[in-house]
Formats: structure tokens, C-alpha cells, sequence
């Protein structure tokens, strides 16, 4: 299973915001990385402005490249603005609905615990972090694993009532997904329409 294993307290500070979560690095140099990252920045071109934001969506939600143009291309033929259906789709992820859940403090640790068969999906195990999950799906914690430290450490304190488009059970350590999200409902701070106009170039 592909995904990016590099750096990533370098990439957060090339995009300047914490995209893989809480980074004590980033807070103290919140600067471009390299020995030219303090002094002037050239004009960036409009394309580069535009493969930049492609690129902060990739690292954001952990896709690469193949798997990413592969979700535009299905976002573009469902109806809607396909920018924001484009980031619907990636919400629904498996890895992401675990993450918005609580259940790991990054998606990185949420897409651990899908592959490594923690995760059901409607009582039946999941390992696939890309999963489509659907409207009306429960997700949960593996009965087996609900006893792991990463998890509940992970759950306590996490408030589970700003994400409106899941509604949290703690009697099964899960939650379902209630909708789509709305995209003034999602958190990420992408400028879509900039992928958008990437691709249709």
C-alpha cells in the first residue's frame, strides 16, 4: 500500500501550516525550509500557485498522486461542483472518517489502524484506508482492540460534536456517519477551485 514516508515537518513548513498535525518544529521556524528559506521568495506563476494547493491536498489527506487525479476524475462526472465533491470524496475516506472520529491523533495513525485490522466497518473488518464510506455506516473500534492505549488515549478529551456530519456512540467506541459533508463543514484550508483550474488545463 503506497504513501508518502518522507519528511514531513519539511513539507509542513514549505506549505507554512501544520497539514500532518501538531509539530513543534513548525511553530519554531515558520519559515520555508533550505538556506534560502528566510530571505525573498521569487513571484510564484499561476501554475505553480495551483500545483502547490494540489499538492497541500495530497499530503493533507495522505493520497498520492494516481489515487488523487483517479478521485478528480470521479468527482468530475458526479453532480455538483466538482471542486467540493472532490473534497467530499476524500472525507469519506475510511482513514479520515477514523481520524475526524478521534481514534488517532493524524490520519497517518488512523490509516495504521485500519490496516492493521482495527477498524469495522457495520461490524465487519476493514483494512482498506481508501474505503468509500457510504451515509448510515457505523465505524468502530474492533471489539478486541477497544482496550488499546493509542486509541484511548487518542478519544480522551476529543470533542466529537464539531464534526456534525458524525454522530459518535461511545457504548460501541464508534460512530456513524450521518452525510456528506457540506464543504463550510470541512476544516482544511484548500482552495479547491485551484485544483480545479490544474486540471482543466
Amino acid at each position: 500500500m503506497a504513501r508518502y514516508i518522507g519528511p514531513k515537518t519539511k513539507i509542513a513548513r514549505k506549505f507554512g501550516e501544520a497539514i500532518f498535525g501538531p509539530d513543534k518544529v513548525l511553530s519554531k521556524k515558520n519559515y520555508p525550509p533550505g538556506q534560502h528559506g528566510q530571505g525573498r521568495r521569487k513571484k510564484t506563476s499561476e501554475y505553480g500557485i495551483q500545483l502547490r494547493e494540489k499538492q497541500k491536498a495530497k499530503y493533507t489527506y495522505g493520497v498520492l498522486e494516481k489515487q488523487f487525479r483517479n478521485l478528480y476524475e470521479k468527482a468530475q462526472r458526479k453532480k455538483g461542483v466538482t471542486g467540493e465533491v472532490l473534497l467530499q470524496l476524500l472525507e469519506s475516506r475510511l482513514d479520515n472518517i477514523v481520524y475526524r472520529l478521534g481514534m488517532a491523533p493524524t490520519r497517518a495513525g488512523a490509516r495504521q489502524l485500519v490496516s492493521h485490522k482495527h477498524i469495522t466497518v457495520d461490524g465487519q473488518i476493514v483494512n482498506i484506508a481508501s474505503y468509500h464510506v457510504r451515509p448510515g455506516q457505523v465505524i468502530a473500534v474492533r471489539e478486541k482492540n477497544k482496550s488499546m492505549e493509542v486509541i484511548n488515549v487518542s478519544l480522551d478529551g476529543f470533542n466529537h460534536s464539531k464534526y456534525p456530519w458524525i454522530e459518535w456512540n461511545a457504548s460501541i467506541m464508534g460512530g456513524t456517519f450521518l452525510h456528506v459533508p457540506e464543504r463550510e463543514d470541512i476544516p482544511e484550508n484548500i482552495k479547491e477551485q485551484l485544483i480545479v483550474e490544474l486540471y482543466s488545463k
